[in-house]
């Protein structure tokens, strides 16, 4: 393909029929990725708009002898949600002027009690593994370092351990049951 020739390029230069089918071939491609990455439909609807505003704005960049068509969408879609991230980020931890409701404190506190239980239920190697994850912030290379266990071992409790508190959390009736298994 030459660069002529390349969807992206003609998109770039305003041919306007070339925009429309931009949206058409990688709208599939654009969706799969703003879904897969943010919370809500909402958001990916919002993401995905994003994502096309800044494509058809960089498509006179696009080098067919440095990446394929495709390539390009994915890498100016990544760029796109990881600044969406971190703007969810920032706003998440800026300081609100009202003070949180009791329904709010409520149901912290409810979900901190349910992730205390969840972490008693899980077996000991299992529950020591996601806690020097999760609290200490350490790498399963880290852990293995630091317990002397072979890295795989690490990477199968830390597996185990996020799939049996996936299952407690979600006060699913089969979580005593994966649980019992595990401990066997």
């Amino acid at each position: 393909m030459t660069t002529q020739d390349a969807l992206l390029t003609r998109a770039g230069h305003g041919d306007a029929a070339a925009r429309q089918a931009c949206v058409e071939r990688f709208g599939p491609l654009v969706w799969a990725l703003a879904r897969r990455h943010t919370p809500s439909r909402a958001d990916a609807e919002d993401a995905a708009q994003e994502i096309f505003v800044d494509l058809l704005r960089s498509a006179d960049r696009f080098d067919p002898a440095r990446s394929t068509e495709n390539g390009f969408v994915a890498m100016i879609a990544r760029r796109r949600l990881i600044d969406l991230a971190r703007r969810r980020a920032v706003r998440a931890v800026e300081p609100s002027d009202a003070e949180p409701s009791s329904s709010a404190q409520l149901d912290e506190r409810v979900d901190a009690s349910k992730a205390a239980r969840m972490l008693a239920a899980l077996p000991e190697r299992e529950r020591s593994v996601l806690s020097m994850i999760t609290f200490e912030g350490l790498s399963q290379q880290e852990i293995a370092d630091r317990t002397g266990m072979p890295l795989g071992t690490v990477k199968t409790f830390a597996r185990r351990a996020l799939l049996l508190a996936r299952e407690l959390m979600s006060d699913a009736p089969r979580a005593r049951d994966v649980a019992t298994e595990v401990e066997s």
